[in-house]
């Protein structure tokens, strides 16, 4: 009797597309990333690793980050000055608000520009 021939292992099958759940929880990720403390850093890594793989994550990643690029370069130029100094935390509790809004927003489906955004990542 013969053996039946070895078989090869089969290569492995690729990873499933990311799951609309997921890319729910890295836009509200993203959105609160202010909230959290990581600020710009989340949204960017977010945003440079889904890039490719969902357009709506992208989108939310890039509204955050170039959210909260405008948040640091605002308290920067208020805070440079005497007469603006006492601006920061109103512009801190307002991006923490907003940015809440957004994830809200996000979470519904609904797509949010937030407002006195400079748009430096395209």
């Amino acid at each position: 009797m013969e053996s039946p021939p070895p078989t090869l292992p089969s290569a492995p099958s690729p990873l499933p597309p990311s799951q609309p759940g997921d890319d729910n929880l890295w836009i509200i990720l993203s959105h609160l990333s202010l909230l959290l403390g990581v600020g710009i850093l989340l949204p960017l890594i977010v945003y440079l690793v889904k890039k490719d793989e969902s357009p709506r994550v992208s989108h939310h990643a890039k509204e955050a980050l170039n959210f909260h690029i405008s948040i640091i370069i605002y308290s920067f130029a208020c805070g440079i000055t005497c007469v603006g100094a006492p601006l920061i935390p109103i512009i801190v509790i307002g991006g923490m608000v907003f940015a809440v809004i957004a994830a809200v927003k996000a979470s519904d489906f609904i797509p949010y520009r937030y407002p006195l955004t400079l748009r430096l990542v395209k």
